[in-house]
């Protein structure tokens, strides 16, 4: 049952436990990540360009600029659609200690830091659910499901910058205005969150109108639960609002499909008003509440409809070229459906989130009717988060933190079971069921281990790609001493070469610099001649590539005869001039030699 908690929301025992257990798991973290650490070695291209992009920041960027100036310099730079408040912490914590311990080492306690202040602020959060619903213990084994899930862990390990953890943060943020006993105070927390998120990222929508679609299924359920859903859209559309001026400003009010624009500003507004309008009377009759709700979603999918077809048909990514969209994009797996997945990653993101399902349906017929309607409530959003990261691998995450609380309290149930059983036989079993349940990539990875070798399209084993096979740090001192200029290289590196030296590049692995993105891709299938005169064309100087990574093979499987394929084999054109690199770092660079 619901746990009265009348004193202080965070208190000093509760606060003390989840400390402890966030301070083991931070060294631990630290410790297993050193090398990395140490190395400056990025796991995700994001990560090494939200440094970049905080750098130029602190260099003298306007806040309300978030050009890539040295991405398709070319083409004036590459916006990106990136919120500054992911880079504000990080920015603050580099600001600070450089003056004391210099810029590098503050960068090193940023991208180590930060992450980890954000693991704190899931674990808390999830654990207060737990402490709210349950009790002390729950929330300590919250603590612990939220470490052993590797797909929330990996988003906030040192070095994990980018914005998916703030992502599960907002999540959490959301449900715990759930359990809020003022429906004003929730629905402000509710709506507040989900616009904290959208700011950082519109990936947050489908989770927000699942939300919002259940605070109107209490209203329907109960006339007197509107101010759930009321106070919800207005938070929703006045933070929404202040947060669009306070990091966007008003120089560029265009549409665009994967940043709050001000269309869905306007959306908001409007949904705002029609149902504020609509729970003035103290008592609304069913009819004119499901009038007021198509009245309110209709007419905001309109403004969509009319204003960003595009948008409302394509998503996020419908402004990318599609030959971007077809090589690059549906290459990138963590966007694809679950069932496109290695199983035992997929296995990972769902198997949590069904253990979660199972315990909301079990919660749901033992509890008493008003928390039962809060497990229904839970259950539907869940469900809906589970459903999501079907269709985009990469929400899964969000699934897997809002499920910690309920796989904290089945766990607990299946230890007590576990310690009643008599013979050490049944325990043993048992207890390896449930680590199975918890850590299902065992299983699945015991069983893909048997399974053949699965054969490439030439008919060879598939050849394992490593990223210690490309070191571009290694070559940071040869690429310092080059003269400054664009370099072609391709999109997984792209971002480190930034990192590491002056020089500017042809593009990035990222949408908005669609444009430069064809251009690499179609130089790359090209033919040696018709590169050249690309590269001339551009005025690019170099041409940076690691022969052993998967995107070169990826053209090598289009077209074997293409620019990067051949220069991938080692033929080399003569209007190269190959540039000597120390050691075995596996990054080959070469010169463009002049007309």
């Amino acid at each position: 049952m619901l746990v009265e908690r009348r004193r202080s929301p965070f208190p000093l025992g509760f606060l003390g436990k989840t400390a402890l257990v966030w301070a083991l798991v931070s060294a631990f973290l630290i410790t297993a990540s050193w090398s990395a650490i140490t190395g400056l070695h990025f796991s995700d291209p994001d990560d090494i360009l939200r440094l970049i992009q905080v750098r130029d920041l602190l260099g003298g960027q306007s806040w309300f600029d978030v050009t890539q100036t040295r991405v398709d310099a070319a083409g004036g730079g590459v916006a990106m659609h990136w919120s500054r408040l992911v880079d504000l912490p990080l920015a603050i914590v580099i600001f600070a200690l450089t003056p004391i311990v210099g810029s590098a080492m503050a960068e090193t306690v940023a991208i180590v830091l930060v992450p980890l202040i954000t693991l704190g602020f899931v674990m808390l959060l999830a654990a207060r659910i737990a402490w709210r619903l349950w009790g002390d213990e729950e929330a300590v084994f919250t603590s612990l499901v939220i470490v052993i899930s590797i797909p929330v862990v990996f988003q906030l390990s040192p070095m994990r910058i980018d914005h998916h953890g703030w992502q599960l943060v907002c999540a959490l943020a959301a449900v715990n205005g759930l359990l809020a006993r003022s429906a004003v105070r929730g629905g402000w927390i509710i709506g507040a969150s989900f616009a904290a998120w959208l700011s950082i990222s519109i990936e947050g929508l489908p989770l927000a109108a699942i939300t919002f679609a259940v605070l109107a299924l209490r209203w329907l359920r109960d006339p007197k639960a509107g101010d759930w859903l009321v106070s919800a859209i207005q938070a929703l559309a006045l933070v929404s609002a202040a947060l669009f001026a306070l990091t966007r400003g008003f120089g560029d009010l265009a549409t665009y499909c994967d940043a709050i624009s001000p269309i869905h500003l306007a959306m908001f507004g409007w949904g705002a008003l029609c149902l504020t309008l609509l729970a003035q009377p103290a008592r609304v009759p069913l009819g004119v509440r499901l009038a007021g709700f198509a009245l309110a979603g209709g007419g905001a999918l309109a403004m969509l409809m009319l204003s960003a077809p595009g948008c409302a048909s394509g998503g996020g990514f419908a402004q990318v070229d599609p030959l971007v969209s077809k090589i690059w994009l549906s290459n990138v797996l963590e966007g694809r459906p679950m069932w496109e997945q290695v199983l035992a990653i997929a296995l990972q993101y769902i198997a949590a989130p069904l253990i979660a399902i199972f315990a909301c349906l079990q919660l749901m017929v033992r509890s008493h009717e008003g928390l039962r309607e809060f497990w229904r409530d839970y259950a539907l959003i869940l469900g809906g988060a589970l459903a999501v990261s079907i269709f985009v691998a990469r929400t899964g995450a969000v699934a897997c933190v809002l499920a910690s609380p309920l796989v904290a309290w089945q766990l607990r149930r299946w230890m007590k079971a576990i310690r009643s059983m008599e013979g050490p036989i049944p325990r043993m079993a048992a207890m390896v069921g449930v680590a199975c349940a918890l850590l299902p990539a065992i299983p699945a990875l015991v069983l893909t281990s048997a399974m053949p070798v699965r054969a490439s399209v030439g008919g060879a084993a598939d050849v394992p790609i490593r990223v210690a096979d490309c070191r571009v740090q290694d070559a940071a001192a040869t690429l310092n001493a080059l003269p400054e200029g664009e370099i072609y290289a391709l999109l997984d590196i792209a971002p480190e070469l930034l990192l590491v030296s002056d020089h500017s590049v042809v593009a990035t692995g990222h949408h908005r610099g669609h444009k430069a993105m064809k251009m690499l891709i179609e130089t790359a299938l090209a033919t040696p001649e018709e590169a050249r005169e690309a590269l001339q064309q551009r005025g690019s100087r170099y041409v940076a590539m690691c022969p052993a990574l998967y995107e070169s093979q990826t053209y090598a499987s289009i077209r074997a005869e293409g620019f990067v394929p051949q220069l991938a084999k080692g033929n080399v054109p003569d209007w190269l001039e190959p540039v000597g690199i120390p050691g075995d770092n596996g990054l080959k660079l070469w010169r463009v030699k002049p007309e």
